[in-house]
This record gives structure tokens, C-alpha cells and sequence, in this order.
């Protein structure tokens, strides 16, 4: 039971912490730094992949297919958003 507070208190703190970093961070660097998350989402993906395929509790299974959803919807996206700013880079052809 104190592993499962001490992890609480760490998610909480880690939530508090990522929301003051963010909030800082102009508005000019949020699509560039969404490109930069994807490799991190990646590793979560990867990391949620082995939790939800060990043989442990059922609840640990669960909880790896719901952060597989999740990292997945977050690295789709993430590129998407990055493939949406390189085009604004892109010259315009010629008619």
C-alpha cells in the first residue's frame, strides 16, 4: 500500500511539474517541440508494449493496452502535426 502512495505522489508531482513546463514554453515552440515528443511517446509505446505482453496481474495487462492506445494516438498525431508544419515550408509550385 505505501509503493502504491509513494507511485501517486510521483505521478501528481510529475502532472504539476509538466503542466508548469508547458505553460512556460511560447507558443511558437509548441509545434516544433511536438515533433520532439513523438520520440518520447515511441519509447512509451515501446515500454507500454512489454507491460501489456508479460505475463504479470490482469490489471497491469489493462493498463498496458490503455497506455498502448493512448502513446499510439499521441505519436499519430504528434506526426501528423509535424508533417502539417513542414508543408508550410515548402515552396509553392508554379500553376
Amino acid at each position: 500500500m505505501e509503493i502504491l502512495i509513494f507511485n501517486l505522489f510521483i505521478f501528481i508531482l510529475a502532472c504539476f511539474v509538466g503542466f508548469e513546463v508547458i505553460s512556460k514554453v511560447p507558443t511558437t515552440l509548441h509545434t516544433p517541440l511536438m515533433s520532439g515528443a513523438n520520440a518520447i511517446s515511441g519509447i512509451t509505446l515501446i515500454g507500454a508494449l512489454v507491460v501489456a505482453g508479460s505475463a504479470g496481474e490482469y490489471i497491469g495487462t489493462i493498463l498496458g493496452f490503455i497506455a498502448i492506445i493512448f502513446a499510439t494516438i499521441n505519436v499519430v498525431g504528434g506526426f501528423m502535426v509535424t508533417d502539417r508544419m513542414l508543408e508550410m515550408f515548402k515552396k509553392k509550385e508554379d500553376k
